[in-house]
């Protein structure tokens, strides 16, 4: 297994025809093609499936394209810890970030950092971890600030605890059950839900059956993005479970209405999520760093809307 034969399995993969992959490492088609015949005589493995509309992997060849895209990306952090030795401060830093901190402390995070690292290339990723992992996975994402879901396996990331939230069950200002006490009075309306492909059993055990209430699940529509969540409660009426956090920013605040449940939510946790084994390189530390420092910051302050948002929220560190 060689690492021109790994390029050519990424290039592959991420242009979708050997064509695509040829122009993007500034090959030939043949010498692309050659690469991947070979890497499959080697493994003695059908790794390809190739079609007239272009190329598809087999299992063997998803679980190669894993390790191939983690190995190309380990390398380029290699290059870029080498380039800081040099006295070169650059690469490229991808975060993922859940959507409720990018609504509170990431845009002076980010003007933090970039003071101190301006030559890093900056990608943030809003997403919330079911999103992340195959990112975090594959090598591609440096870290990411959410909560790591139970279902995960912690031999495979590693947390660094940051802060605890506390979460509410949600609906528009004004909507019929905004004065609601119970979730048992919810269960008549439909529901707008973030969660992992795995995870609904978890969550509705969560959020209805340990209390005693049974919902019919066709009522749950699971939506990827915190736009859609919004457009969904807002304009649908639907009722969801988010961070309290988000009742009181822009631009959700004052459009939102937490209810008071005589249900309890434990507290969730935010962290760094890794990879376990792996290391954070020196721009992923600053960029760390700086969130902590504008974090701490504001837990300090004596402004309304700080005391406000520490109301719901705890520092761990």
């Amino acid at each position: 297994m060689k690492l021109h034969q790994l390029e050519a399995l990424v290039a592959s993969a991420d242009a979708g025809s050997i064509r695509g992959a040829a122009r993007a490492l500034g090959l030939s088609q043949a010498a692309v093609t050659r690469a991947l015949r070979e890497l499959e005589a080697n493994e003695r493995l059908p790794l390809l499936v190739r079609a007239p509309e272009g190329i598809g992997f087999t299992e063997h060849g998803k679980v190669l394209l894993t390790h191939a895209r983690l190995v190309l990306n380990q390398l380029e952090h290699a290059q870029s810890d080498l380039e800081r030795l040099r006295g070169r401060i650059e690469g490229r830093l991808m975060v993922g970030v859940t959507p409720w901190v990018t609504l509170t402390f990431l845009p002076e995070a980010v003007l933090l950092f970039r003071k101190q690292m301006p030559e890093i290339r900056l990608e943030l990723f809003e997403g919330l971890m079911a999103v992340a992992q195959p990112l975090l996975r594959e090598g591609s994402m440096d870290f990411a600030i959410g909560q790591l879901p139970p279902a995960a396996g912690t031999q495979e990331f590693a947390c660094e605890p940051l802060l605890t939230y506390e979460s509410s069950v949600m609906v528009r200002a004004g909507h019929r059950h905004q004065h609601a006490s119970s979730i048992h009075e919810l269960l008549d309306n439909d529901w707008v839900l973030n969660f992992p492909a795995d995870g609904q059993a978890g969550l509705v055990d969560y959020l209805f059956t340990r209390h005693g209430a049974q919902i019919d699940e066709r009522r749950i529509v699971r939506a990827q993005s915190v736009a859609m969540l919004q457009t969904m409660v807002e304009q649908a009426d639907m009722c969801t479970w988010s961070p309290t956090v988000l009742s009181l920013v822009p631009p959700f605040g004052g459009r939102l209405r937490a209810l008071a449940l005589k249900e309890h939510f434990e507290s969730r946790q935010l962290s760094i999520v890794s990879r376990r084994n792996s290391t954070l390189s020196s721009a992923a530390v600053c960029f760390v760093e700086c969130l902590l420092k504008v974090i701490r910051r504001h837990s300090r302050s004596a402004r309304k809307d700080d005391l406000a948002l520490f109301a719901t929220l705890t520092l761990l560190i």
